[in-house]
């Protein structure tokens, strides 16, 4: 039996699925299943190597309908898009979108359909990439600012500890001890270790910036 998949990427911890799943059911898509990518960025990983992006490449079979809000949950480069759609095509699978209600058949019943949905595939992906790079030109932007007008407030909180204890939390983690133990044994806050432990090259950059 063919079913409908909605792929929902969030790229930060303030969104959810939940919205996207929504606006699919509102716009009269009847959702089989969802399969959902949390906190990753379309711009620096393609589908496939994502973990949810996986689970659904693995679930997509010939005559299923795949379902995004719009084609930059898929990604935000140019060949990456239009590759993973060519290959979901030749899978059998038809892609829609959400917004706009774009379709794009698996198979096209003449040429000149083909010819369209392929132009517009081209069109659809480059216009990701373009909005992806205008996003982040002006994330740029707006942080040179910030850093020329407030320097201090661009380094973030000042972590309370410093390199020494940093290494200690991470050689202890590397050898599975306890966060509770290693907050004891090393004199750090039991919620910086966490810290630590969930993105060691983050804390790792606050650091730096505090030229701790």
């Amino acid at each position: 039996m063919n079913k409908t998949i909605l792929y929902a990427r969030v790229s930060t911890s303030e969104q959810t699925s939940d919205h996207q799943l929504e606006q699919a059911t509102k716009a009269g898509f009847q959702i089989d299943e969802v399969v959902t990518d949390h906190g990753v960025s379309g711009v620096s990983s393609r589908l496939a190597d994502r973990e949810g992006g996986r689970e659904l490449l693995y679930k997509l079979r010939d005559g299923d309908t795949l379902v995004v809000r719009w084609l930059d949950r898929l990604g935000r480069n140019y060949k990456d898009v239009t590759d993973t759609l060519r290959g979901l095509l030749d899978k059998g699978v038809t892609v829609k979108t959400v917004i706009n209600g774009m379709v794009f058949e698996a198979n096209p019943r003449s040429a000149m359909e083909r010819a369209v949905r392929d132009a517009l595939i081209g069109f659809m992906a480059a216009q990701a990439e373009a909005q992806a790079e205008a996003t982040k030109e002006a994330q740029r932007a707006g942080i040179d600012h910030h850093k020329a007008a407030s320097p201090e407030k661009f380094k973030g909180r000042k972590p309370a500890f410093d390199r020494d204890q940093f290494k200690q939390v991470v050689a202890l983690l590397e050898a599975g001890q306890g966060q509770s133990a290693i907050a004891k044994a090393t004199g750090v806050n039991r919620n910086a270790v966490i810290r630590i432990a969930k993105n060691p090259a983050k804390v790792e950059a606050a650091l730096e910036r505090w030229g701790v």
